[in-house]
């Protein structure tokens, strides 16, 4: 099979990489660039195409569509209360500066 065929992946391995490129796309992503980050991403989450074998089409718990909510969330319960305000606080600051300076640019 040469590089770059996709004809051993699955229907829905298939829909879920247009979905991740469509979403990259809308955020100004190149074409191409967007291609290769949503078959990247297919290939993280499931380990490739299909394979033959008993047993080789385990769900795979799409590791990589979870990974940011489990890291956010382990960081955030580790500070106090005040450390979490107060870092809101700073950045609803940082944010209002920005604003005023990108209106007077």
């Amino acid at each position: 099979m040469p590089q770059g065929d996709k004809s051993a992946y699955t229907d829905k391995q298939k829909r879920k990489a247009a979905a991740i490129e469509d979403s990259y796309e809308q955020k100004g992503v190149s074409h191409d660039e967007a291609e290769r980050r949503a078959w990247a991403t297919v290939n993280k989450d499931d380990g490739g195409g299909k394979k033959s074998g008993s047993g080789r089409g385990k769900d795979t718990g799409h590791p990589a569509a979870h990974k940011g909510g489990e890291k956010g969330g382990k960081a955030s319960a580790s500070r106090s209360a005040a450390d979490r305000s107060a870092s809101a606080k700073k950045a609803a600051a940082t944010r209002k500066r920005n604003a005023e300076q990108h209106a007077h640019q």
